[in-house]
């Protein structure tokens, strides 16, 4: 018997799988295809001859880690314990996995904000837990009155993505004060903070759960240097929670996958002297931007881009197939593939809405826009 019965092949996998077959343009699966920096790749060369092929500790090549304290203070003025507050994951998804497993139990019950990331609910359903899914609203803010109507005694974790994945939006100021309301409400919550577009923010700075005070005793953040120095492959983040909960994650973390791959630790330790994460998000300004230009004169409606790699736009005024309908016939019709938003909910809501990944080169972005415009 399963015990995962309703998963089934990611939309991410079956739009990536039909983009090769039609030899569509993939804006589906969020991966830039640009190449990574020169210094990075000239680094890796370099160690690659080195002594830096056997295990790490556990919780992370050290001096990466004391360079991460350093990272995560001069951007939110924290100041964390490597040693005993963060931890090296294969990636965020492993991160995320990995602290769902630690801190959830059989029949607890984990408050997820849709639309959301395919990867939150599967631990949850794997602890026997109870995945309580809550729709933000059609702006996609956070509805608090029914956030807090679906809290109850056996809520233990409650995960937020900031900026969010596939919307875009960024949390304000009056939503981390209704956070605070409803935690005080809710003493035995956990908040579970993903964080893996943290540099990749537009007009308005994200707010990090790290620069709140209460929330950083009941708090685990997720990051991701794949997604901030564009290198998805190499599946390496990084996890940052008080020493209680650390504690609980290192004990999952050292069976799951006991440390992480050595050369990238290396290699990204030696990257943090030189690149600055503060260019990131105009860097992918320009990108956004960019591409909303190129479809300026199309039919698509695109919504607010606050943040992220991805535009989420309407397609109503073009078709009234469902979203993964139309998403299948723009890769077979137009040869450009898309994400549907409905996948990222637990009921499938419909709303004529697709999403865009922007992290391509200027050669991608023009030769999909040019097809998308003539739709």
């Amino acid at each position: 018997m399963s015990k995962l019965p309703n998963v089934t092949t990611s939309i991410f996998t079956v739009m990536s799988k039909m983009a090769a077959e039609y030899n569509a343009i993939n804006l589906s699966q969020g991966f830039p295809n640009f190449p990574v920096d020169e210094r990075l790749t000239d680094i890796l060369a370099r160690l690659s001859k080195e002594n830096v092929h056997q295990y790490t500790p556990m919780a992370g090549y050290p001096p990466l880690m004391n360079k991460i304290a350093r990272l995560t203070f001069d951007s939110y003025k924290r100041i964390i314990n490597p040693e005993l507050e963060l931890l090296v994951t294969a990636g965020a998804t492993q991160g995320i996995f990995t602290t769902i497993l630690a801190l959830v139990k059989e029949k607890d019950e984990v408050i997820i904000l849709d639309p959301s990331y395919d990867s939150y609910e599967s631990p949850v359903l794997l602890c026997n837990a109870k995945p309580v899914r809550v729709a933000l609203n059609d702006d996609y803010t956070p509805n608090w009155d029914r956030i807090e109507k679906a809290c109850s005694a056996k809520t233990k974790l409650m995960i937020i993505n900031n900026p969010h994945n596939p919307t875009g939006k960024i949390l304000t100021e009056n939503d981390f004060i209704q956070l605070k309301n409803l935690l005080e409400k809710y003493p035995d919550i956990t908040i579970l903070s993903d964080e893996v577009y943290e540099y990749i923010t537009f007009e308005e700075k994200h707010i990090s759960a790290h620069t709140k005070d209460f929330l950083l005793d009941r708090c685990v953040m997720v990051s991701s240097f794949g997604k901030s120095f564009h290198i998805t492959g190499w599946k390496i983040g990084y996890t940052i929670a008080p020493e209680h909960l650390m504690k609980e994650i290192k004990k999952v973390h050292q069976f799951l996958v006991f440390s992480v791959n050595s050369i990238s630790q290396f290699a990204i330790n030696e990257y943090l002297d030189i690149v600055d994460v503060n260019l990131l998000g105009k860097f992918y300004q320009e990108k956004r931007d960019y591409f909303q230009k190129l479809l300026q004169n199309s039919r698509f409606e695109l919504k607010p881009c606050e943040g992220t790699y991805f535009q989420v736009a309407s397609y109503a005024t073009i078709s009234n197939e469902d979203d993964v309908t139309f998403c299948k016939n723009l890769i077979i019709d137009h040869g450009v593939a898309a994400i549907p938003i409905s996948t990222f909910y637990s009921d499938h809501k419909d709303q004529k809405l697709i999403r865009f990944c922007f992290a391509k080169d200027d050669f991608t972005l023009e030769s999909a826009s040019e097809k998308l415009c003539q739709i």
